[in-house]
Parts: C-alpha cells; structure tokens; sequence
C-alpha cells in the first residue's frame, strides 16, 4: 500500500534527497505552481479535466467517475510505466491530496510500484510556503549587487552562485529581468511559483552568515519581494559596479537579443517612451525599426535609465563600496575579494 504523509515528512524526504516529486495534476495547473524541481505526470489532461468537470456539475458525481475511469483504463499501460521508469523514492500529490492523488498511489501499489501520497497537497504545501515566509527570521547579513542598467550584475551573480556562494537570484526566480523590457523571451512565473523558489533557496542558506542579492524593486515582473526582504536588501550593504558604457551596452544586446525579439522591444519601448525626451525617443524608436540596436539601447541608456539610477544613488544613504572595472571577469574578481574581506577579515588579513 502507499504511505501518506504530511508536509514535514515530505520536507524531511526532500533534505534526505534521493526522491522524485510528482504532481498529478493537469498540464495547467502545474505551470500554475508546482512544489519545485517535480515532474509532471498527469492524471488527466486538461481537456479530460474540464470534461469530468462538466460532466460532475451538469449531471452527478457518479456520472463524472465513470467517465474518470472510462479515461483512465486507456491510458494506464503508459501512465503506470511513466512511473516504473523513476528509479528513486516517490512522492505523489494533487490539489487538496485527494481523489487524483489517491487513485495514483492506489494503482501504483496494486502495480507494486509504492509511493508516498501528501495529504492536503499542494495547498497544504502553499499554506506552509505562505505562513513561513510571513513568520521568517533573516540573520544573515546581506550583501546587493548595484550598479547602473547593463552592469552584468545578473551576470555576476550567477557566476558567484556557480563558485557556490550563496546567492538569492531573485530575476531567476520571478523569470524576469526586472524592467519594462525584462519578460522578452521568457516565460515569468507568478507569486505562488516565486514565493516557493524563494523559500527553497533561503532555507537552504538558512545558516549562511551572509547572503548575496541584487538590487531589485520591490516588484520584479508578477512577483513581489517579501517585505522582510526587502528592507533587509535596503538597509545592506551596496557594492556598486561602474563599467565603461560600451560594455554594458554589450551585455544588454547579449541578454535581450533584440534581433530575435524586435517586435516585443518596439512593443516594451512604447510603454517608456513618453518619458524620454521627444526627439531623442523618436531617434531610440528609428533605431529599433531599423535594426541598430546597439545605437538604440545606448541612447536609452544616456536617456532614460542612467539618470534615474543618478537620482537613486543620490538619495542613498546607506552603506556602500563603489569598483570601477574594465569588464566583468575584473568586477567579479574584485567583488570575491570584497566579501571574503568583510565576511571574513581575519582569514583575508592572513592572506
């Protein structure tokens, strides 16, 4: 038979590794939100759902069982290998823990393939996302990545994360780059899917003395920065990069590539583009139609995106290290350098 378990058994599974999440659900509903890094196997598709939806609705729920069943004797040799393929320990779950996840797990075992089932499912999973993000308690000190628009302060990010340091991509997390132009060519996730990459990633670094971010607004994209965390990037301490201007010029092309979104860079500008000054939008808006794109993101760059980073630096007046780099493999060097000596100033002192 299968287990069920609750969400701190599941998380105590997770910690120990070796198991596969699987949500039940339909296609939709996982892109939706989902517990991170599960597959998806569904149940039924979201057609089929809809259907026995209807069907329950307009005639009974014994009506709309059948026609479950009825759906789910066709496709069970393919559904029941799906599952025989992972080699791990399973976890399965639905919406509310109940009819779907429960008719998977009761397959699988009489196919003696076990699986644990979580009871309350993913809305007992979002329930505890929810009230631990309300209740969290940040120690960690925390160190921003500044700098003005084109710095590659993504960039450094995920390089310092590939060195293992511990670092909050939250761009990665919302899937977006966090301006008017930032959702061209990705798909951006919700509140409840950045609130649950969040959580994993600041219980993973949960005892970390420090903690690395970017500057960020309060909302990037759909989602919206917890307050505790917001206040906590405010009142760190800033590492601002300033890279000459053909640089970042450079990493924007490299990120955006607006020869392979051109018609979604023209569509994002218009939303800007009364705030630019009338002659020098219309010469942004001639280059993005006539493919110098290089010419067009340096004149929105002198235009519109430095001087209000000149503003916000201005009425900053909190704690904060500037570096003047050629590129980023300098500023990536120099900003190593910087943590490990605030971090730890007797290990750089010794050096």
């Amino acid at each position: 038979m299968f287990q069920d378990i609750n969400i701190e058994q599941l998380l105590e599974l997770q910690n120990k590794g070796g198991v596969t999440f699987i949500d039940v659900r339909s296609p939709s509903e996982f892109a939706d939100s989902t517990i991170p890094g599960s597959l998806n196997i569904p149940l039924f598709d979201d057609a089929e759902r809809a259907e026995i939806g209807t069907i329950y609705k307009q005639e009974s729920n014994q009506s709309a069982k059948d026609r479950g069943l009825e759906i789910i004797s066709a496709k069970l040799p393919a559904f029941v290998k799906a599952f025989g393929q992972i080699e791990s320990r399973k976890v399965v779950y639905c919406w509310r823990g109940g009819m779907r996840s429960k008719t998977t797990a009761t397959i699988l075992s009489l196919m003696d393939i076990h699986v644990y089932r979580v009871m309350g499912g993913i809305r007992a999973y979002r329930k505890w996302v929810v009230d631990t993000l309300d209740t969290y308690d940040l120690r960690s000190k925390v160190y921003v990545i500044n700098g003005n628009t084109g710095s590659g302060k993504t960039a450094l990010l995920l390089r310092l994360k590939e060195l293992r340091y511990p670092v909050l991509d939250l761009e990665g997390m919302a899937a977006h780059r966090g301006s008017i132009f930032g959702h061209i060519g990705l798909r951006t996730h919700n509140q409840k899917t950045f609130e649950s990459l969040l959580l994993q990633d600041l219980l993973k670094f949960n005892h970390s003395p420090y903690l690395l971010m970017e500057a960020e607004s309060k909302r990037i994209g759909k989602a919206v920065i917890p307050e505790f965390l917001y206040q906590a990037k405010e009142n760190g301490i800033q590492l601002f990069i300033n890279l000459p201007m053909e640089e970042r010029v450079k990493h924007i092309l490299e990120d955006y590539r607006p020869q392979e979104q051109k018609e979604a860079c023209i569509k994002a500008f218009q939303l800007i583009k009364k705030r630019i000054h009338t002659p020098v939008a219309a010469e942004i808006e001639k280059h993005l139609y006539g493919d110098r794109f290089s010419e067009a993101v340096y004149l929105l760059l002198e235009h519109h995106y430095d001087p209000r980073y000149k503003n916000a630096i201005e009425n900053f007046t909190g704690e904060r290290i500037t570096f003047d780099c050629k590129n980023l493999d300098e500023a990536t060097s120099l900003i190593i350098d910087q943590i490990d000596e605030l971090s730890f100033p007797s290990a750089s002192m010794s050096k």
